[in-house]
């Protein structure tokens, strides 16, 4: 379960806005990235928070709402789908974390990043956490801003699109989806360099 040690050490260290920063949506084939910073304040509780692909959809969208009651600030950014496509997943996925953290209310001093890369482009000094979701209170509130930021996005594309069932798989590459793209194509919002194998 996740906890404050890696932010205390942060502290230990002088820092006092230490924010904690994930993504969600690496690896569908459709759709944006999504990432998210947050600051929390020092020892806040926030009772089941974890690793957002630990929990249920309902106790993420619970756990959103107080996450954004309690932080000190929160910020949600998007690298886009032309950056996927232009640049690469990890590159959008490394713009759309410099976003969050340079669009926090309250700036932060200091960064703690799920994964084991720096993301190029950070401003502030950072830290990173291998599955730091599940490390962090702070990287695990990001995980679940990010997390259900991207499945509402997903659930407004299913509007659009209902034939591709993204309410249901929020864009990853079930069969259900590889078989609606067989079926009707591909949309404007699918990765076409996740599908070169599919598309032929």
């Amino acid at each position: 379960m996740p906890d404050f040690s890696y932010e205390k050490e942060a502290y230990s260290k002088g820092y006092k806005l230490v924010c904690g920063v994930d993504e969600a949506g690496r690896g569908p084939l459709a759709g944006p990235v999504c990432a998210a910073a947050v600051i929390l304040p020092e020892n806040c509780e926030i009772d089941g928070l974890n690793d957002s692909k630990k929990i249920s959809e309902k106790k993420r969208e619970m756990l959103y709402d107080i996450i954004i009651e309690k932080a000190v600030a929160y910020s949600i950014a998007y690298g886009t789908l032309e950056e996927i496509e232009e640049h690469n997943i990890l590159e959008a996925t490394y713009i759309a974390m410099n976003r969050a953290i340079d669009g926090l209310d309250i700036k932060s001093d200091f960064a703690l990043i799920d994964g084991n890369r720096v993301p190029k482009g950070i401003k502030i000094p950072c830290e990173t956490v291998v599955k730091g979701d599940s490390k962090s209170f702070s990287i695990a509130a990001a995980s679940i801003l990010a997390k259900v930021t991207r499945d509402r996005l997903m659930l407004e594309y299913d509007k659009k699109y209902p034939q591709y069932l993204f309410a249901k798989h929020k864009g990853y590459g079930t069969k259900a989806h590889y078989d609606a793209i067989k079926q009707h194509g591909v949309c404007e919002i699918h990765r076409l360099s996740f599908l070169k194998n599919v598309l032929g």
